[in-house]
């Protein structure tokens, strides 16, 4: 509102300025022209067709303005002839007098001294003061006559210039104080509807910073479009927090419940031994080893489902991966390789083009493993498929291919196959499926290389996961 008032006041301040100028420029501009107007008609009738000698002048001269009283015309009209007189239609101006019974001797001399600088004469436009008229604006033409120069004048008072820039400068008082009351009416409306939404804004704001998620910004009809845009973000932005938080919350439960599983075998098995101890050993050998040979098979899993934790809270570091160059073609031969020593099934490597890329071998190597236990989990020995292909996407772009023949995956999982602690069979065991973060970590890798990671149609009616990675 104080902007709003700030900028009125200098546009009308400059307003003021520019008309309260240009109405005394124009009036004076007016005046300059009547007064020559004037002074030339003046001329033509005394000097040009009356006045043969100085004297014929003077008495033409006075004629003249006798003819057109200052009180009628508001014009002076006056004639200097130097030597012989001055004539005026308002004569008090061009004479000296005695103090007047009303006047101090002080006062009607100041007057005599204003006067007799009108009888000096002033060629073209000059402007000077009058003791009963003010301020004059005068114009004065050079005339021989008989070879002597006369002059012949007019006048005009220019108190009617300062009558009108006062009556300009009262009327912009009172249209600058209307101007202003209303400019901060306006200022105030506008602002309190404007600032409506960002209050409300500020409001959700508010309920968020308490923990509460779910409100959104509901904004009023006719809304300006940018708060909208603003609006639209922020309710985006809640939306994927409070994804965030609820695959957070369902994360930190999932977490909790594959590590209460194994942690509760453990109290279990040792129960049992603790109980053995009590009846003085009478457990038996092979008791004894089928609990050892269980706890180290909960051990491992609670091991391998600590390290699968700490990689996946690992992938958002800065040094998660330690960049090399990596000859894909090599690391794909060696690691199928590998894996076909200990599982039994149909280890294909298809298409196989020599393709070096930046990246960090033993991530990317993880990766290609999850994806290859995963196919060897969902496959049937000994002639299950588990094949890989690497194949260029264009001059930037490679894929890594790990496919099966197994019973595949439904269009509708193939997103949330990514997700952590996801199964598509809940049936299955742990034993056998796993903790479901073999895939979260395959995604994880790829996308800390600057890739993705999607499930495609397999040619072998199975599941077929692409990898998609950058050439550097």
């Amino acid at each position: 509102m104080l902007a709003v008032a700030a900028v009125v006041v200098i546009v009308l301040a400059a307003t003021f300025a520019f008309v309260y100028r240009s109405t005394g420029a124009q009036l004076k501009a007016q005046i300059d022209r009547s007064v020559r107007a004037s002074a030339i008609q003046m001329r033509d009738e005394i000097f040009e067709r009356g006045g043969s000698s100085p004297q014929a002048a003077l008495i033409s001269a006075r004629h003249f303005a006798s003819s057109q009283p200052y009180r009628d015309s508001a014009v002076l009209l006056f004639a200097l002839i130097p030597g012989v007189g001055a004539v005026s239609n308002h004569p008090e101006l061009f004479s000296t007098v005695d103090a007047d019974r009303d006047e101090s001797g002080s006062a009607q001399s100041a007057e005599n001294a204003q006067d007799r600088r009108l009888l000096e004469p002033h060629p073209g436009y000059s402007t000077t003061f009058g003791a009963d008229t003010g301020e004059l604006r005068l114009f004065e033409i050079p005339v021989k006559v008989a070879g002597i120069t006369a002059y012949a004048g007019a006048g005009e008072v220019l108190a009617s210039v300062s009558h009108a820039q006062e009556v300009v400068r009262h009327s912009f008082e009172l249209a600058g104080l209307i101007g202003i009351a209303l400019a901060l009416l306006a200022a105030y409306l506008t602002a309190t509807r404007v600032t409506a939404p960002i209050r409300s804004s500020a409001e959700v704001a508010a309920s968020i910073d308490a923990g509460e998620l779910s409100p959104r910004i509901h904004l009023p009809a006719g809304t300006s479009h940018e708060l909208e845009l603003l609006a639209d973000a922020l309710n985006r932005m809640l939306d994927r927090l409070a994804t965030a938080f609820a695959a957070q919350r369902e994360f930190v439960a999932d977490a909790s419940h594959e590590l209460r599983t194994p942690l509760t075998v453990l109290r279990g098995q040792l129960d049992v031994l603790s109980g053995g101890d009590q009846l003085d050993g009478s457990l038996s050998a092979a008791e004894l080893e089928r609990v050892r040979h269980l706890m180290e098979a909960e051990t491992a899993r609670l091991t391998r489902l600590v390290d699968d934790l700490l990689v996946l809270a690992q992938s958002d570091r800065n040094d998660f991966l330690h960049p090399t160059e990596v000859p894909l073609d090599e690391l794909v031969t060696e690691l199928w390789d590998g894996l076909s020593l200990i599982a039994e099934r149909n280890f294909e490597i298809g298409a196989l083009e020599p393709v070096t890329i930046r990246a960090d071998p033993d991530r990317l190597a993880q990766a290609l493993r999850n994806l290859a236990r995963n196919a060897i989990t969902h496959t049937q020995p000994p002639r299950g498929l588990v094949r890989v292909d690497v194949t260029r996407r264009g001059p930037n772009a490679v894929r890594i291919t790990v496919s099966d023949d197994g019973p595949g995956i439904h269009p509708e999982l193939r997103l949330r196959v990514f997700e952590r602690f996801f199964r598509t069979d809940k049936a299955r065991s742990r034993e056998a499926g796993g903790a479901g973060l073999g895939l979260a970590i395959v995604q994880a890798i790829t996308e800390a290389h600057h890739g993705s990671v999607s499930v495609i149609d397999s040619a072998w009616g199975g599941a077929s996961f692409a990898l998609d990675l950058p050439i550097r």
